[in-house]
């Protein structure tokens, strides 16, 4: 049986712990991203003369030197819960302005870092209505990211994920094909108006925009680009005519994953003529294949300098 006096007891009670984040190592590497993910936080968005009651989850990082054994974590809980905290009353403008907040008070707090970045996400809903005029309240998802360097260097960048449908082309246009040959008196020429059988896909599609300091660029309009650049949108509910109309809009607008990738981008180009060449954008868009047991991916990263130049 193991006995330790009352002193030598007491003694190692006042002993402070040893900062194990702090201990230098030898022969190690730098680490260029280390931090926290999935931390839930209420915001108060406030823009425009309207407030927006979000719940976000919050990813945020800092590069680590080779000479640092860890990061001090807690440090990144702090700097978020401090600045949301201070800002409850509705004066955050927007989630990537607050990243941009958090990435300096990171880099205030990590003496040793030179780079942070934090991730914003949001449930976020608004108004639509469907063929048949009924309103739903649709679910979509806001996206920012924020990055700064130790030389004052910030990025922000503006995000939506939209779910909507897609309808493939390919499968389409063989089914045209086989009904022509199976059928001799059916003629898709002569039903051009008429669209043919396919299968159909859920898609996922995100845009992430740049937005420079003094720009001004709203998620609803983003949104807007993302839906219409669908075959169809998609409804929580919809009755039997809804479904119909559906099916049939998203059949005269088959879309490759690549076709609604394109056509963002050229909806954007149109949009934001007047912001700079630098500016960063990434189209990424996903559809889940229904006959098939992978899905189908198309991703563009540019800036709008490379899409004005066709490049």
């Amino acid at each position: 049986m193991l006995f330790i006096r009352v002193g030598e007891f007491a003694s190692r009670i006042d002993m402070a712990p040893k900062d194990v984040q702090n201990k230098r190592i030898e022969n190690s590497f730098m680490l260029t991203r280390v931090g926290i993910t999935g931390l839930k936080k209420p915001i108060t968005v406030a823009r425009h003369g309207h407030k927006i009651q979000l719940v976000t989850d919050i990813d945020a990082f800092v590069d680590l030197p080779a000479t640092q054994k860890g990061s001090h974590m807690s440090r990144n809980v702090e700097v978020i819960t401090e600045l949301i905290e201070s800002s409850v009353s509705g004066k955050v403008p927007s989630l990537e302005e607050l990243g941009i907040k958090i990435c300096d008070n990171l880099l205030s707090r990590h003496e040793y870092a030179s780079y942070a970045e934090v991730h914003i996400s949001a449930d976020y809903f608004l108004e639509r209505r469907t063929f048949s005029g009924k309103k739903t309240v649709e679910a979509y998802k806001l996206l920012a990211r924020s990055t700064a360097r130790k030389n004052g260097e910030h990025r922000r960048m503006i995000g939506v994920e939209v779910s909507g449908m897609t309808a493939c082309p390919c499968a389409m246009e063989t089914t045209k094909h086989l009904l022509e040959k199976q059928f001799p008196s059916y003629s898709s020429s002569q039903h051009s108006d008429i669209p043919t059988i396919t299968h159909n896909q859920r898609n996922r599609t995100q845009l992430l925009m740049e937005v420079p300091k003094g720009a001004d660029v709203e998620a609803d309009d983003l949104i807007m680009i993302v839906e219409s650049s669908l075959s169809s949108p998609s409804f929580g509910i919809l009755k039997r005519e809804d479904e119909a109309r559906i099916v049939i809009d998203a059949h005269n607008n088959p879309k490759f994953v690549e076709d609604v990738v394109r056509e963002i981008l050229a909806k954007i180009l149109e949009k934001y003529q007047r912001l700079p060449d630098d500016v960063h954008i990434t189209v990424r868009s996903e559809s889940e294949e229904s006959i098939h047991k992978h899905n189908a991916f198309a991703e563009r990263v540019t800036t709008l300098g490379d899409l004005r130049n066709k490049r």
